[in-house]
């Protein structure tokens, strides 16, 4: 398919009436599903509609979420980044050991930064331009990511000083919305964004559902993934200091199976696993569906293990329903 025609299969999409758009179908399906389970969590679940516990769900959710928009931007390449929850640990811990040696905030902010960008650009490198499948990379960073964590804290947490100003990141409040809230809503403004709103959006888009199609179009693919890689790399960073402000430590136990959470929230949300079509709005209602039924399940003291059960379930009804409203609107054309 040449990139005209990849560009008109994708205006034709646009133009088809807005309740047969797949795309359209998805979002309000995955809506209403949101409004169902709160609904019903509301009159099951004692103290679920609190303030108090809905403002937990959402400082909680943050970092997830965090992670999930540079996620997204690497699954519409067609690409995956499974080294997340690693690199969430070493910049916990490295985050946490730099406030103990006596960093200020501000350098530790922009040392965690550059250490993330540097993650992965390194991801990046070994995709874009040795051309090595991004699981195996990836795979191989977690690895040695949590080793590195290991390494480091030698199995023990790494406190940070109660007093420290840097806690304000994962536990202030401005008015009554948390900190880590806020970080969040700006990653998700800006992924919105750069997807749907910049050519470099549409090179990310492009890639993922024709690559040499974008490639012929004289766009440099090497560096587009490269960037998209530093991207998650740099939502990483973030994410890995939230999550150090608000347990108040850095641990190379931080981010276990993160992976795999950040990975269920951007899939229940609609983008495509395998490349092409990503949905950032998506991704912010898949990652509060399950921070909410993850809490639902606590308040209604149901085994956590179920949590894992359900969590599995949505993940395939999600990408069944998906591939299915795509698969309808493909034979329609």
């Amino acid at each position: 398919m040449s990139s005209q025609s990849s560009v008109s299969a994708t205006t034709n999409r646009r133009k088809i009436p807005i309740w047969r758009n797949p795309d359209t179908v998805f979002q309000v399906t995955l809506l209403f599903i949101f409004v169902a389970v709160f609904i019903a969590l509301s009159l099951s679940a004692r103290n679920f509609l609190t303030l108090t516990n809905l403002l937990n769900i959402v400082r909680q959710a943050a970092p997830t979420l965090i992670v999930a928009v540079g996620m997204t931007l690497v699954i519409t390449t067609g690409g995956i980044d499974l080294s997340v929850g690693s690199g969430t640990a070493v910049i916990a811990v490295l985050c946490a050991m730099a406030l103990q040696a006596g960093w200020n905030v501000p350098l530790t902010i922009i040392a965690m930064i550059l250490l993330g960008l540097a993650i992965g650009a390194i991801n990046g490198y070994f995709v874009a331009f040795q051309g090595i499948p991004a699981f195996i990379v990836t795979l191989a960073m977690l690895s040695m990511l949590r080793g590195v964590a290991q390494l480091f804290t030698q199995g023990y947490s790494v406190p940070i000083d109660p007093d420290s100003a840097f806690l304000w990141f994962g536990r202030g409040r401005v008015g009554i919305i948390p900190v880590p809230a806020i970080i969040a809503l700006v990653v998700v403004i800006l992924g919105y964004v750069i997807l749907n709103h910049t050519t470099f959006g549409t090179y990310i888009t492009g890639l993922g559902s024709n690559e040499e199609a974008v490639r012929r179009s004289g766009v440099n693919i090497r560096r587009t993934k490269l960037l998209v890689y530093m991207l998650s790399g740099f939502v990483v960073a973030l994410g890995g200091m939230v999550t150090a402000a608000r347990l108040a430590s850095g641990s190379s136990y931080t981010g276990v199976a993160f992976e795999l959470q950040v990975i269920a929230a951007v899939i229940v949300g609609g983008t495509n696993l395998f490349g092409g079509e990503g949905r950032i709005l998506g991704t912010v209602l898949g990652t509060l569906l399950l921070a909410m039924i993850g809490n639902g399940l606590i308040l209604l003291r149901i085994s956590p293990f179920y949590q894992q059960i359900i969590e599995g379930m949505i993940i395939l009804l999600a990408i069944w329903f998906n591939l299915s409203l795509s698969g309808r609107w493909l034979r329609g054309r």
